[in-house]
């Protein structure tokens, strides 16, 4: 680890001037991801700038009817929030399927958004990787590549995003809010996260010198007809292999609006609206299903090791469809 100054920030104005005047500082929180990769020489920042102190751990309504969540709320705190088990049981489920009760009870929200791949390569500092290093290639490849990305990928990069809670966010499609020297904007959460392309480095289009202040939920929050999937290599503390989060808007056996989104096998968060059309009208059967599989997974590739989650995704997806639609009970 090399040294690094510390500074805690007193308000979101401090916070953004000082992270703003220097481009190798970072925001610190929870530390769940960041001290890691500090620790393997992967983060170096010299400087570090403390957050936890903001006005920025509310869980409050919005003006249309949704949710504006705090980026300081811990993930506990989101996942068994009252409001959100009732309104948002997709974002609840999502987040209680990742890491330890421990790691839950540090992370935050906005550092969730932020948490960087699980890529073996990325972590070995003795292996080329161009979202490390740009520039020196991807070990991954060609490499030991079961976990990685079948949808998205690049010749630079095949690696994927981590986040449980943020595939519940992209189906629910939620806003981030940030703050930076011009002021604050809004960024939908589809937009939030990057591909890979050649640019793998970059995971988000925030700013360097911008600050996540919140995520705002919409009022819909697809409570009756909602499924969350996880499979993985054992049943806690482990990364997807795939995941989806499904919200469904139902009348009448119908399905009036369909969200999907896949975890696990690309750089985000992965959603494809012309798939999740194919849905809507329809009633809610296998035959159905099947198609939006198809569908969502017709442009996967395999990188040989990672070829098999291909069919496992498409499987998940028809799974998680009929628990969503009520067809197959949950866990």
């Amino acid at each position: 680890m090399n040294r690094f100054s510390y500074e805690r920030a007193e308000n979101v104005a401090g916070a953004v001037g000082s992270i703003a005047r220097n481009e190798r500082a970072r925001f610190i929180a929870g530390g769940t991801n960041l001290l890691d990769l500090m620790k393997e020489n992967v983060a170096r920042p010299n400087q570090l700038i403390d957050i936890t102190r903001l006005p920025l751990k509310g869980i409050d309504a919005s003006q249309d009817g949704g949710l504006r969540i705090g980026a300081l709320v811990t993930n506990s705190d989101l996942a068994y929030n009252a409001e959100v088990e009732r309104r948002y049981p997709l974002l609840s489920k999502a987040i209680l399927a990742g890491a330890s009760a421990q790691l839950r009870n540090m992370a935050t929200t906005g550092g969730n958004l932020l948490q960087r791949t699980r890529c073996s390569y990325f972590y070995d500092t003795g292996t080329p990787c161009n979202k490390r290093a740009p520039g020196t290639g991807c070990g991954a490849i060609e490499g030991f590549n079961r976990m990685h990305a079948i949808l998205g990928t690049s010749g630079a990069c095949i690696a994927t995003h981590p986040s449980d809670m943020c595939v519940a966010l992209a189906a629910l499609e939620a806003i981030v809010r940030v703050t930076g020297p011009k002021g604050e904007r809004a960024i939908p959460f589809a937009e939030f996260h990057r591909l890979p392309g050649d640019t793998p480095h970059l995971d988000t289009n925030l700013g360097q010198d911008e600050l996540i202040t919140a995520v705002e939920l919409p009022a819909q929050g697809f409570s009756e007809h909602h499924a969350y999937l996880k499979l993985r290599d054992r049943l806690s503390y482990a990364f997807a292999l795939v995941s989806v989060a499904v919200a469904l808007d139902m009348k009448d056996g119908h399905i009036q609006e369909a969200r999907l989104a896949l975890g696990g096998v690309a750089h985000k968060p992965w959603r494809d609206p012309r798939a999740e059309a194919l849905l809507r009208g329809k009633p809610a059967t296998e035959e159905h299903f099947r198609a939006v599989a198809e569908a969502l997974l017709r442009d996967a590739k395999g990188f040989g090791r990672n070829t098999f989650k291909i069919e496992l995704a498409k499987r998940a997806v028809v799974r998680a469809l009929r628990q969503a639609a009520g067809l197959e009970s949950q866990p």
